[in-house]
């Protein structure tokens, strides 16, 4: 009995127990599961914001990345765009450099000439002395080489050719009665660095004469003009010339063939031709005025030299106001005379060749008067050829002296 007892008694007091450590892990395990729970959560929350904080930088870092390179490209662009202009201003200040130095040896040449002039100037009283009887005399005949700012070289090389120089010119117009002088007017710029070139040259040689007159290739018509009406005005002469600077000239033949004329009044010699009006622009030698002259022009002498007598030189030289001009300065000289009683003289020693036909001439006993290329209107490249032109087709230095006007 007691044994039983026992055993009812106990049962029930495990049954209890088991209840309560029941409880108590339960309540143990809820605890247990919200610390974990909890804790987790903060560690998500950490991990979460580590994660938005690193995309945030991340997006940051890319912005600012991207910033960078934007404006390391801009500044690219930019000192590109800088040393390209600082190139492009180093060429123009190379330009305007070269230009200051050709400025400059023009002017540096011009002082020099100036200063060789003062060093062997001739004392002003003498140089009045010789205007005033220059007026007083009579001279034979006056040759006007036209000239240009630019051809410098050609008139070098004319002086070292058939132009005398120094005393040897002086002797020419005191002993002979003939004149020489490159012709030549102003620039635009009245007293700027071309008309201070030409003043320094002509101290140095005395051979140009100034007219009153602006430079420019369609005025040569106005420029011959100036040309007679000064030079019959400033010498009293029996024949004027005009002849261009790329043409040879033989200045006794010269002589010689004007004065077999002296007798005859109101001479024009020359080469004497009648081309083609060409009235299409564009090309070389246009006539704005074609209407006027029909298909072909009156007969005129060539413009590359001719020679008038005293008085048609001095009818220009009263007329001058009143003459017309067309673009071609030989074909404006024709017209002046059409209606006069002038004597149209062709004469083809005025017209050679250059080498072989001048000198063949010259060899034949028929000297030229003047030598020069019909295709370049002039001596084709004169500076250079026209020494071997002198040589080969010059009268010699002696048949002027010899000469008799």
């Amino acid at each position: 009995m007691t044994s039983k007892n026992r055993g009812v008694t106990e049962r029930p007091s495990r049954s209890v127990v088991s209840k309560k450590w029941s409880l108590f892990l339960c309540l143990g395990s809820f605890c247990a599961g919200m610390i974990f729970t909890n804790r987790m959560w903060i560690i998500s929350e950490t991990k979460s914001g580590i994660t938005r904080t690193t995309t945030v930088e991340a997006e940051r870092l890319k912005l600012v990345s991207e910033g960078c390179i934007t404006k390391f490209q801009k500044d690219i662009k930019l000192v590109s765009k800088d040393i390209f202009g600082k190139v492009t201003n180093s060429h123009h200040a190379i330009q305007t450099i070269d230009k200051t130095i050709s400025n400059l040896e023009m002017e540096l040449a011009a002082a020099k000439a100036a200063q060789e002039s003062i060093l062997s100037r001739v004392p002003i009283s003498e140089g009045i002395d010789k205007g005033e009887s220059r007026r007083k005399r009579k001279y034979f005949m006056v040759v006007g080489i036209n000239t240009a700012f630019s051809s410098r070289k050609r008139r070098d090389s004319i002086r070292a050719t058939w132009m005398p120089q120094g005393e040897k010119r002086r002797k020419l117009e005191e002993e002979k009665g003939v004149i020489i002088r490159f012709v030549i007017g102003h620039g635009a710029t009245l007293g700027g660095i071309l008309d201070r070139a030409i003043e320094a040259e002509d101290k140095k040689h005395g051979d140009i004469l100034r007219l009153d007159h602006i430079e420019g290739y369609l005025e040569l018509s106005a420029k011959t003009k100036t040309y007679f009406a000064t030079a019959v005005n400033l010498w009293d002469a029996e024949y004027y010339i005009k002849v261009d600077d790329d043409v040879h000239v033989n200045i006794a033949t010269l002589g010689e063939t004007l004065a077999r004329h002296r007798k005859k009044p109101r001479i024009y010699i020359g080469c004497m031709k009648s081309g083609p009006v060409l009235s299409r622009k564009g090309v070389r030698y246009h006539e704005p005025e074609y209407w006027k002259f029909g298909d072909k022009y009156f007969r005129h002498a060539t413009g590359q030299i001719y020679a008038i007598s005293k008085d048609l030189a001095t009818y220009i030289s009263e007329n001058q106001d009143v003459l017309h001009k067309y673009t071609n300065e030989d074909v404006s000289l024709g017209a002046w005379f059409i209606g006069l009683d002038v004597q149209h003289i062709d004469d083809r020693r005025l017209c050679c060749g250059t080498p072989p036909d001048c000198e063949w001439k010259a060899q034949a006993g028929n000297i030229c008067v003047a030598s020069f290329d019909w295709t370049c209107s002039g001596i084709c490249g004169s500076v250079y050829r026209i020494k071997e032109v002198h040589r080969r087709c010059g009268e010699g230095e002696n048949a002027l002296w010899k000469a008799a006007f």
